[in-house]
């Protein structure tokens, strides 16, 4: 649970060390801390939409208002407890930064590596969403949503004929 723990503050502490890169240095560890929390959130839905594909279809992955307000605020409370109360965040960097440059290395390829596969495995489970979506004929995929779509399309391709017939003249014909 520990290495857990240190893994999560790693994290953090290469968050923090981009944005104090960045052009603008102020407030670093809240920039880090909001960063942190849009991959949790990513994670969080991922494993909401795995959940709608391959266990419960019936599910409502989207949930209320009320449900993403909820938990973006326990995040943030979470977070703040964790990082900002007591300036928690001052002592993990001044702990990590004491490390030895191949420590560092180690780590900061894990931390990137985690963070790598966050981003890969939230597009890759909207890709499943979207072969469900398909294979169960919902959502955009829909017969009659399919159907609507192409009546659109064959209006406007007959208006695009139209004005082209208007712009060469063919109409006067």
């Amino acid at each position: 649970m520990k290495s857990i723990k240190q893994g999560y503050y790693y994290l953090f502490y290469r968050l923090y060390k981009m944005s104090e890169v960045a052009p603008s240095k102020w407030l670093s560890d809240w920039k880090a801390s909001m960063a942190l929390g849009v991959l949790e959130i990513w994670f969080v839905i991922s494993i909401l939409i795995y959940y709608k594909v391959f266990i419960n279809s019936s599910v409502d992955i989207i949930g209320t208002k009320f449900v993403w307000i909820l938990m973006v605020t326990i995040l943030i409370i979470i977070d703040y407890f964790v990082f900002h109360h007591q300036d928690r965040w001052r002592k993990i960097i001044n702990d990590f930064d004491q490390l030895s440059s191949k420590k560092n290395r180690i780590y900061s390829i894990i931390a990137w590596g985690v963070i790598l596969f966050i981003i890969i495995n939230t597009i890759f489970s909207f890709y499943c969403l979207d072969l469900k979506a398909r294979r169960d004929q919902i959502g955009p995929y829909a017969p009659e949503f399919v159907a609507k779509k192409r009546r659109e399309d064959s209006l406007q391709k007959a208006q695009q004929i139209e004005n082209l017939k208007k712009i060469y003249g063919e109409d006067k014909k």
